[in-house]
C-alpha cells in the first residue's frame, strides 16, 4: 500500500492564513543574548534511518537527467532542454536536497526561558519532495513547544522546518523529524506537530484527486491542557490547506 494510502485525511476547510501565538513576554525578536549554539556533523540521516553522504554529485544528477530526456524520446542537445539536464535539474535538486546536508542547518541559537508555557508557531510554509515519486508535495507544519531552560525565536523555527523539508522523504517521516529534531535541538520538555499537504503524485497520477492529508507527532511530556491549547492555536489561526 503507498504510504499515502495510510495518512489520515485533514477535517479542515478551503482557505489559508498563518498566525503564530506566542505566550506572555516571548515575541518575534531575537535580541535576547544568545547562549548556546549548535554544531554541525559530517553526515545525516535520512528517512529510513540510513546515514548518507552530504555531497551533491552534480556529474550524476547531470547524467541522470539527460537519460531521462532520452527516455521520454527527448535529444537532451535540442533547444529548449539542453540546459535542463547540464544546469537547471542539476541546480534545482541541490537546493531541494539541501535538508540532508548539516552544513545547511540553520544555527538554533537560543536564549534563557522566558515562560514555561507552550510556545506556538502555526502555518509554516511546507514544500518537499516525496522520496517514491520524485514529485513535490506541499502544506503547512503547526509548531509547539514547551522550553526547557532555553528557547529560540519563532523565526528559527521556520527556519528549522524548512531545512527539514529540503529533502527525498515522506510526509510521515518529515512529522516525526521535525518533532524528535526540534526536541533534540532546544531540549524541550516537549514538542508537537501537525503537517497538513497536498501530494503532486496523489493529484497528477493514481486517483488524480488533490486532496489535503495530515500528520501527527508529539515527543516528549505534553498535558492533555497543552495538546488542546495546541488544537485551538491552530483553529483560531485560520489556517486551511490550500488545495487546488
Amino acid at each position: 500500500m503507498d504510504s499515502h494510502d495510510k495518512q489520515r485525511d485533514s477535517g479542515y476547510d478551503a482557505g489559508n492564513g498563518t498566525s503564530p501565538t506566542v505566550p506572555t513576554g516571548v515575541t518575534e525578536s531575537e535580541e535576547a543574548t544568545p547562549t548556546t549554539e549548535a554544531t554541525g556533523a559530517a553526515e545525516v540521516t535520512g528517512s529510513t534511518g540510513s546515514t548518507e553522504a552530504e555531497e551533491f554529485d552534480h556529474e550524476k544528477a547531470r547524467e541522470g537527467a539527460r537519460l531521462l530526456l532520452e527516455a521520454v524520446g527527448r535529444d537532451p542537445d535540442a533547444r529548449g532542454v539542453s540546459d535542463t539536464w547540464t544546469r537547471r535539474v542539476p541546480a534545482m535538486f541541490e537546493t531541494l536536497t539541501e535538508g540532508r546536508r548539516e552544513a545547511a542547518k540553520p544555527t538554533m541559537r537560543t536564549f534563557e526561558s522566558e515562560t514555561d508555557g507552550l510556545v506556538i508557531k502555526t502555518g509554516i510554509p511546507v514544500y518537499s519532495m516525496c522520496e517514491h515519486h520524485l514529485l513535490p508535495f506541499y502544506g503547512a507544519a503547526h509548531v509547539a513547544y514547551k522550553p526547557g531552560e532555553s528557547m529560540v525565536g519563532l523565526s528559527k523555527l521556520v527556519r528549522y522546518v524548512r531545512w527539514r523539508s529540503r529533502r527525498l522523504t515522506t510526509q510521515e517521516a518529515l512529522t516525526s523529524g521535525v518533532a524528535t529534531g526540534l526536541a533534540d535541538e532546544l531540549e524541550a520538555e516537549g514538542v508537537v506537530v501537525e503537517i497538513t499537504a497536498t501530494h503532486m503524485c496523489e493529484a497528477m497520477r493514481g486517483v488524480e484527486t488533490a486532496t489535503a492529508t495530515t500528520t501527527h507527532e508529539s515527543v516528549g511530556e505534553l498535558s492533555s491542557t497543552d495538546h488542546e491549547r495546541f488544537r485551538e492555536s491552530v483553529r483560531d489561526s485560520g489556517w486551511t490547506p490550500d488545495v487546488f
